[in-house]
């Protein structure tokens, strides 16, 4: 064997595409150009790397298994030193398989540790490298299985190249085995993973298959599957001879392991074409023999590790590897001398069709562009000097502010763009050579302007003359007087509006007092408002605010204090009389009187002059009044009345007689938030008549004009206002009650100075209640008041009225001859009454009389205490009276109720009560003869007792609620008839006027019309125009029930489908209307005959649809028409075929113009007569004759044309075929003796398939002359038949020619139906005219009959009026009655809960209440009924089954305590006790459920009946008497031998104390089984499978330790849960006893009572119950006892013998562990002795319980107490309505 490379394998290239072979005669200067390829693990010892290698660690033994003859077959490796071929030969590093060509060779190899599959062996390379092939040569047996990757990306990420394995499709599923169609397909192959050979088998891997053509070695397919910067062999499955699968021995796996001699990596340098050799990379040493080395030396411009990118400065080109003699050399980049770097762009060789991609960077000398072309910004191109001169590019001289682009100039000259290089571009708005100043009409050169300068922003509004120009630096524009600003756009202060007025601006004009100050808003005007003002001006009010009035604090005397004999005189107002002052009225003071008033709201510091308004009693002027102000304390002189002095407080005046006011003579100072006392002192009058005087109803403050600074500024607009507010005398408007107009001048004045004063407008705070809104007026704050209110907010009464509220107030209206004065309380309105006089407005009588104010009793006979005051009818009349004297019953009674003679009124008895809810009747009355009550029925009610329903209506009036309601019938029944609906259900049962239904809302089938108005019709269809679907008969059809409208047939219309539509005809067919058809171009319409069909043609035209030639003519109507030449003896028609001409012959007539005989014809025309029969017969022999001629000359001419028929073409074909490849063999020159062979055996062939064809023909003529023959026989079969159809076309020429003219006549049919329907119409119309014409007729017959009806309904109309009205009084008070009719003492008994409160109110129902869910709801929690006493024992005794449950279940948890495996026999009987016990209690149970089911299903029964609004009391009482007679199959002594018996079977488990002893000497033995068994459990958990066999021994020692873990873990907790529950369940059994002994007390009273009543069915009922629910726990209890025997220890023995399995390795281990396990197990029995124990406990509380469930049954005994109840109160409501008549 040659090491290195191999014969087959050549240069990466060269197997590639021989086409691209480099000529190596011209190296790299002429073309591509490659370094030689080697073995690339020389020199990368280090970079190889083994996963597992023997000896490492330690000196490690090993086997060869092809040493069967050798002595020695084992050896040691030791490779913790490298290989030493003297010192250390037994090392077998990975190193040892790099070729090295020296004697050792075979004494070196590579060797993995024993008995390992999976290990890899990985190449890390340096660089990216051209990998071609490897060659592995094994020492051992080849791996099974391996496979081989490769990294491009230095380990990040691996991709497979092959899969090699002895078995591919179980080793490496889903791979495919080939066969290799692309270069990177993944495959897996077998040919190099044989178990043979044993030794130096070789793994070869080539990456480019020689057989697999490579169009483009360069593509990106093929590069991706040669470069490699890592490659991996994984081994993954060993080879071995299957001992390692029975014995696992360590010397089974010393002879399984890999060893490689050596391996050989074949690659070279990567360097696409550009390198001819590679040099060492930095770090990687130079002088090693035979290593290739990954840093290319770079040919064609190239550079990089493997020439992979183009030099510096040479990527005008793109990079692309050398191919065959093209060097595809990087190119130099064109620079123009300014730049020495550049890159390649794609998207600009692109763009210049692909000739360069070359981009410079950096560009020196101020140049820029793709080959630094052109000058950078700011910079122009000489164009004196060349492109390629340092100083070509001169700096642009332009200003930067004003140019264009921060002053950049033409960069060079192109007079098609006008540039000239060096020019300035100045913005938009800026001039000169630089572009240094700005145009005219501009201002502020600035560099960010774009436009370079701002034109001059002036507003011609607020300039001079209104011109645009500006100051060219700053922009300033030229101002108007009243105008400011930079434009010119802003108005002066207290300005706006600028226009272009001659000053600009306005004046903001603001309210002096409604404005805070002068200033507004310039654009809008708005001044700036105070609180609550609005306007421009801020001379208006919001809504709900107002201007205060002068006059506007007011104090009235009222509120004061008075002092020195002053009363208050209260004072109505008179209505139509002017009011002389406010408030309520006066405070009248005598002389030396004093008045005081609190002054504490003050607005604004100021002084105010006292206005006092006074009415004097007699016309004498008081002479002294003084007036003092009383302050807090001292004035600070820093306050704004600081001046003040005491004197200025004590004031003197006189009230004058002739006037109602009088102001101070010198104004007082107050300041705002102080308050002040205002004392008056009426002092002296000279004339003594003025000893008393109506004081001042008031005092108001008005505020002096004088103290106010918008009046004495001293500017000409506060002097303009004091003129104004002095001559219009504003002061004077406020001083008397009834105030003048004011003029606008004042007003406005007044409004400022309220807003002033206030600081803003006042809010109305109008009275909701008192006023009719929130607005009040805006001059003074009056508020719009409701009827009979007063004050400005409209919050209180006006005098004389009372009651103040949201509709005003009530005027007291007190009596003036019962009242003492026309005043009456504010809040009752009671007046104040006189002697004698009683009521609200003293105008009635006392109680019990009338007639005011002579006041006399009240008649009323005694069922009345009053009456009417004025006419003395009586109110409230009792005892079911009614009448003005209690004279009479009320509606629904009867009887004579007059005082000493009548009796009392009673119900109508209708059927019940007019308060019960089933009253019907009107009214009643008492028959004087017989004493029977005769009832007044309601409409729709009849009987004797009105409890039935009349004709025409239905229901069920004898149910509670029940009502008889109008039969919704349409009004299509006859009222009078009983059968004409269903009195129970409201069905309609007899409809008339042709109506049906459930209501008899719509028309019969077959008539239409409006149902409700009596007016359906029967159907009038035509028959012809119908879906005849639709029609039973030609007169009866199907109609829409509404309109009428029939249902047509394709294209017919009309409510009777009785036309066709446009342009349709032939209505007669009876399949639908036809299309006219009529030729658009030749017909006059689109319309025809709609009997006919025949359209209206034009003038040379004919046919039905005008497409024809005009009558007796043919041809093509647009061609020309030819007249039909026929013989009129020998046609059938006049009419000629259309477009042939032809005439129509009659029968034995033939030729053009039917005029001659025809054929079978003799006789001279027109006498044609038909030939004898034997003319036939030889006719049809030579018509069969001359058809085989033809055909036999068809085919005569075929074979000559041809030569073949079809038949055999293909056949003939192939003959040619192969004669043609015959004749290539002969005329070929260098014929040789095989194809002589050849050409021999075609002949042969061609003979034998000439022979085959020509048996072939033979055959098909034998078989063709027999189908002449049956050709023949055919023939004359065919003639009879023609003969005969001949005779068949004869018959359907006369009828298709009789249907033609049935067709063109059928309007005559068509004409006959609408003569019939006519006459039918007709006959109609003349029944219906008779019908009123006629004496006497149907119309007279009704009207008489209607008259009748009038007559009689006139006659009984006051009757029945009469009876009505009495019918509906009673059914009113039947009605009110049955509100008050309920059944409350029911629901108390049996929902627990008041039966008179509302469903939705209560807690526990009642009848007729529902949940939210629509259910039923009586009872519930927190209620006492039967239902929830029931319910509550039911669920105390589930409480107590879920506690024996419990117990139970522990009882049966401690029984799996005895499953050991030495026991197993004797606790499978107790488990078969408790089986039995199980069963039994099952039984027993079942029976209890059946009987339980019953009993539940009854109650539920019984209760919903109870629920129903409709039990009547008898029917209440039928079933609680049934319910009573129920029996119970068992009595309480079976009850009571049924609960021993399950004792008795509880108690037989105790024979497992018994079983228990038996095993009690295995205990010991158990418990250290249990220790062994853990410690087992640890040392095994690896362990799994190989303790399958001892299964079957386990089984018992499994359950064993099952049972026990679940007993120890559990027991302690189960015992003391069990004693604290026994104790609970002990507590709460002795509080049920004490309330089961005081039920019992109850029960033995009640069941003495009931003894009639058979209640101690019911007892045992509900014995039977209790023992259901006994047996259904007994029941559970089994299936617990069982589903733990069955369930849970079945669970934890599977779980106990999986450890089992794990912990055993060996039957003996296993079988020594199980006997540990069950002495353990032994040991655990002592422990389940003590908790067997326990059994007896339970056995006890078993029985206690059972005591405590026998109580509780006892206590639902107590049930029997609440039946008594319901029975008691059902009885009593019997008896009340027994007592009812």
């Amino acid at each position: 064997k040659q090491y290195g490379t191999p014969k087959n394998f050549y240069p990466f290239f060269l197997s590639v595409a021989s086409t691209q072979e480099p000529d190596f005669a011209y190296g790299c200067t002429h073309g591509s150009c490659y370094p030689a390829t080697g073995d690339l693990l020389v020199g990368r010892e280090m970079n190889l790397k083994a996963s597992s290698t023997c000896g490492l660690r330690r000196r490690e033994p090993y086997c060869i298994v092809s040493h069967l003859q050798e002595q020695k077959k084992c050896f040691h490796c030791d490779s913790r030193r490298p290989y030493d071929p003297y010192s250390n030969p037994t090392s077998h590093r990975i190193e040892n398989v790099i070729t090295t060509f020296k004697p050792h060779r075979k004494k070196s190899w590579w060797q993995s540790e024993n008995g390992k599959s999976d290990v890899y062996l990985q190449l890390d390379l340096e660089a990216e490298f051209h990998f071609t092939h490897v060659i592995m040569t094994f020492k051992t047996f080849r791996p099974a299985a391996m496979l081989i990757e490769r990294s491009a990306d230095f380990g990040r990420t691996w991709q497979v190249y092959r899969y090699f394995a002895f078995d591919c499709e179980s080793t490496f599923p889903g791979i495919s085995q080939g066969p290799l169609r692309k270069v990177d397909d993944v495959i897996c192959e077998s040919r190099y993973s044989d178990i043979e050979p044993s030794t130096e088998g070789e793994v070869i891997y080539r990456v480019l298959e020689p057989a697999i053509q490579i169009e483009d070695p360069y593509s990106p397919n093929i590069q991706n599957q040669l470069k490699i910067t890592n490659l991996r062999l994984n081994l993954t499955k060993l080879h071995t001879l299957g001992d390692n699968l029975l014995d696992s021995r360590t010397e089974i796996k010393e002879k399984y392991y890999y060893a490689i001699y050596e391996l050989v990596v074949r690659g070279n340098c990567f360097c696409y074409g550009h390198a001819s050799e590679c040099a060492p990379i930095d770090g990687i040493r130079d002088d090693i023999e035979g290593m290739v080395h990954g840093r290319c030396v770079c040919k064609h411009n190239t550079k990089g590790l493997n020439c992979e990118q183009c030099d510096d400065f040479y990527n005008d080109l793109p990079w692309r590897p050398a191919e065959g003699r093209n060097t595809n050399a990087c190119k130099k980049c064109n620079c123009n001398g300014h730049s020495n770097q550049c890159h390649f762009d794609m998207a600009v060789y692109l763009a210049t069709g692909n000739v360069s991609g070359g981009v410079c960077d950096n560009c020196l000398h101020n140049t820029m562009g793709r080959n630094c072309e052109i000058c950078k910004p700011f910079y122009y191109q000489d164009p004196t000097r060349d492109i390629r001169d340092p100083g070509v590019c001169v700096a642009c001289d332009c200003d930067p502010d004003g140019s264009l682009n921060g002053g950049i100039c033409d960069g060079h000259d192109d007079p098609s763009l006008a540039m000239i290089a060096g020019q300035c571009r100045c913005k938009d708005n800026v001039e000169g050579p630089r572009c240094d100043k700005c145009k005219p009409g501009f201002f502020g050169l600035s560099a960010s302007d774009p436009c370079g300068c701002q034109p001059c922003k002036c507003d011609p509004r607020g300039t001079v003359s209104g011109s645009s120009q500006c100051d060219p630096v700053s922009g300033d524009c030229f101002c108007k007087r009243l105008v400011t600003g930079h434009s010119c756009n802003q108005c002066l202060p207290e300005h706006w509006a600028l226009s272009h007025d001659a000053g600009g601006c306005r004046g903001c004009d603001c309210d002096v007092g409604g404005a805070s100050d002068n200033q507004c808003s310039m654009e809008t005007g708005q001044c700036h408002c105070r609180s609550h003002m609005i306007g421009r001006q801020c001379n208006q009010v919001e809504s709900g605010y107002f201007f205060m009035a002068l006059d506007h604090y007011i104090y009235e005397a009222e509120n004061a204090k008075l002092g020195q004999g002053s009363v208050f005189e209260e004072r109505e107002y008179q209505p139509g009389r002017p009011v002389s002052w406010t408030g309520t009225g006066f405070a009248r003071a005598p002389e030396g009187g004093t008045l005081e008033f609190a002054i504490n709201n003050i607005p604004y510091s100021m002084e105010y002059d006292i206005l006092i308004r006074y009415e004097l009693q007699m016309p004498r002027d008081w002479e002294e009044v003084r007036v003092m102000v009383i302050r807090p304390g001292p004035i600070p002189t820093s306050s704004p009345c600081g001046n003040t002095i005491p004197a200025d407080d004590l004031l003197t005046v006189s009230l004058p007689s002739g006037a109602r006011f009088v102001v101070l003579p010198q104004p007082v100072c107050l300041e705002r938030g102080v308050s002040y006392k205002l004392r008056i002192f009426f002092m002296f009058c000279l004339n003594l008549t003025c000893s008393f005087i109506s004081s001042p109803p008031q005092i108001a403050l008005l505020p002096r004009y004088s103290s106010l600074e918008m009046f004495t500024a001293g500017d000409p607009a506060s002097v303009t206002r004091k003129q104004s507010y002095e001559r219009y005398r504003c002061h004077e408007t406020a001083k008397s009650v009834s105030r003048p107009q004011m003029s606008e001048v004042c007003a406005k004045l007044i409004t400022s100075m309220s807003a002033l004063i206030n600081d803003g407008a006042l809010p109305c705070e109008c009275d909701p209640q008192g006023s009719l809104s929130s607005e009040c007026d805006v001059r003074g704050g009056q508020c719009r008041c409701r009827p009979n209110v007063s004050g400005r907010r409209c919050d209180e009464c006006a005098p004389g009225a009372y009651g103040f509220g949201p509709s005003g107030c009530k005027l007291c209206e007190c009596s003036l001859e019962g009242s003492q004065s026309r005043f009456c309380e504010r809040y009752s309105g009671q007046c104040l009454c006189r002697a004698g006089a009683f009521g609200q407005r003293c105008d009635g009588c006392q109680a019990g009389h009338w007639g005011f104010p002579n006041c006399r009793p009240c008649e009323c006979n005694g069922h009345a205490d009053e009456c009417n005051q004025r006419t003395g009818a009586c109110i409230n009349c009792r005892s079911n009276t009614a009448g003005e004297k209690c004279d009479r019953c009320a509606n629904g009674y009867y009887g004579n109720p007059t005082l000493g003679l009548g009796s009392q009124c009673r119900p109508c008895p209708c059927p019940e009560g007019p308060d019960s809810g089933r009253n019907f009747a009107a009214s009643c009355y008492q028959d004087n003869r017989n004493q029977q009550v005769v009832c007044n029925c309601n409409q729709g009610y009849t009987g004797p007792r009105c409890d039935e329903c009349a004709s025409g209506y239905y229901g069920d009036p004898s149910k509670i609620g029940g009502q008889c309601q109008p039969c919704r019938c349409s009004n299509n029944i006859d009222l009078s008839d009983p059968e004409a609906c269903d009195k129970h259900t409201g069905q309609c049962l007899k409809c008339l006027y042709n109506t049906e239904g459930p209501d008899c809302g719509v028309c019969k089938s077959r008539y239409y019309g409006d149902a409700s108005r009596r007016n359906c019709r029967k159907c009038t269809c035509n028959f012809l125009g119908t879906e005849h679907s639709q029609c039973l008969s030609r007169e009866d059809c199907v109609c829409q029930r509404a309109t009428g409208q029939c249902q047509c047939l394709p294209h017919v219309i009309g409510q009777t489908c009785d036309h066709c539509a446009p342009n349709y005809w032939n209505l007669a067919s009876g399949q639908g209307c036809e299309s006219c058809g009529c030729d658009p171009d030749n017909a006059y319409t689109s319309a025809c005959n709609e009997f006919t069909g025949q359209c209206q043609c034009r003038v040379g035209f004919g046919g039905k649809t005008c497409k024809d030639c005009q009558e007796n003519h043919w041809g093509d109507p647009r061609v020309l028409c030819r007249a039909c030449d026929c013989d009129p003896r020998g046609i059938e028609s006049s009419q000629c075929n259309r477009v042939t001409g032809h005439c129509e012959c009659k029968q034995g007539v033939s030729g053009v113009r039917c005029d001659q005989c025809a054929r079978g014809f003799s006789g001279t025309f027109p006498d044609c007569k038909p030939c004898h029969q034997c003319f036939g017969d030889w006719d049809r022999i030579v018509q069969d004759l001359a058809t085989r001629t033809k055909v036999l000359t068809d085919r005569a001419k075929e074979l000559q044309t041809t030569g073949l028929t079809r038949a055999f073409e293909r056949k003939f074909k192939e003959l040619e075929d192969m004669l043609a490849q015959v004749r290539d063999i002969v005329n070929a020159r260098n014929a040789t003796a095989e194809a002589v062979t050849t050409l021999m055996g075609m002949i042969e062939d061609l003979r034998a398939q000439i022979t085959e064809t020509t048996d072939t023909l033979n055959q098909l003529e034998g078989d063709l002359t027999a189908v002449q023959d049956s050709n023949y026989e055919a023939s004359n079969a065919l003639s009879t038949l023609e003969r005969e159809a001949k005779e068949l076309n004869l018959n359907s020429d006369q009828l298709n020619r009789q249907l033609d003219i049935l067709k063109n006549s059928n309007f005559l049919g068509a004409y006959d139906s609408i003569r019939a329907s006519y006459n039918k119409s007709h006959d109609a119309e003349h029944r219906a005219n008779r019908s009123t014409t006629d004496i006497p007729s149907t119309v007279s017959r009704s009207a008489d009959t209607r008259k009748k009806t009038e007559r009689l309904i006139a006659q009984k109309r006051d009757d029945f009026n009469r009876k009505n009205a009495a019918n509906k009084r009673t059914l009113t008070d039947l009605n009110a009655k049955a509100q008050n009719l309920d059944i409350k003492k029911i629901n108390e008994k049996v929902c627990g809960a008041p039966g008179d409160a509302p469903c939705v109110d209560s807690p526990c129902g009642g009848a007729g209440c529902r949940d939210d869910e629509g259910k039923r709801h009586c009872g519930g929690m927190n209620c006492n009924g039967a239902i929830a006493v029931a319910k509550n024992a039911l669920d105390r005794s589930k409480h107590a089954e879920k506690d024996l449950q419990s117990f139970l279940c522990n009882l049966y948890c401690l029984d799996g305590l005895i499953k050991v495996a030495d026991a197993k026999t004797k606790a499978q009987e107790a488990k078969d006790k408790a089986q039995a016990a199980l069963e039994k209690a099952s039984d027993t149970k079942n029976k209890a459920d059946h009987s339980n089911n019953d009993l539940r299903d009854l109650i539920k029964q019984i209760r919903d009946f109870l629920m129903q609004e409709g039990a009547d009391p008898d029917s209440i009482e039928a079933v609680a008497s049934q319910v009573l007679e129920l029996s119970i199959p068992a009595s309480p002594r079976q009850i009571q031998h049924l609960a021993d018996e399950i004792k008795d079977r509880v108690k037989s488990l105790s024979n497992v104390d018994a079983i228990l002893e038996q095993t009690q000497n295995d205990v010991l033995k158990a418990e250290k089984l249990l220790l062994d068994a853990k410690k087992a459990r640890n040392k095994a958990e690896g362990v799994k499978n190989t303790a399958e066999s001892v299964k079957k021994a386990l089984n018992d020692a499994g359950r064993a330790q099952a049972a026990a873990e679940k007993a120890i873990q559990k027991a302690k907790k189960d015992i003391g849960l069990t004693q604290n529950r026994l104790a609970q369940i002990q507590s709460e059994t002795t509080a049920r006893e004490r309330d089961l002994n005081d039920a019992m007390d109850r029960l033995g009273d009640l069941g003495r009572q009931i003894e009639a009543l058979k209640t101690k069915r019911a007892n045992n009922s509900l014995y039977a119950a209790r023992a259901e629910e006994m047996a259904t726990m007994a029941r559970d209890k089994a299936n617990e006892a069982k589903e733990i025997l069955d369930g849970e220890l079945s669970d934890k023995y599977r779980t106990v013998q999986g450890l089992m399995e794990n912990k055993a390795k060996t039957m003996q281990d296993a079988k020594q562990k199980a006997e540990r396990l069950r002495d353990e197990a032994k040991e655990l029995l002592k422990d389940a002795q003590d908790k067997l124990q326990r059994l007896a406990e339970l056995e006890k509380d078993y029985e206690e319980n059972q005591k405590v469930l026998e109580g509780k049954a006892r206590q639902l005994d107590g049930l029997e107490d609440k039946m008594k109840a319901i029975l008691n109160a059902i009885n009593k409501q019997i008896q009340v309505y027994n007592t009812c008549q």
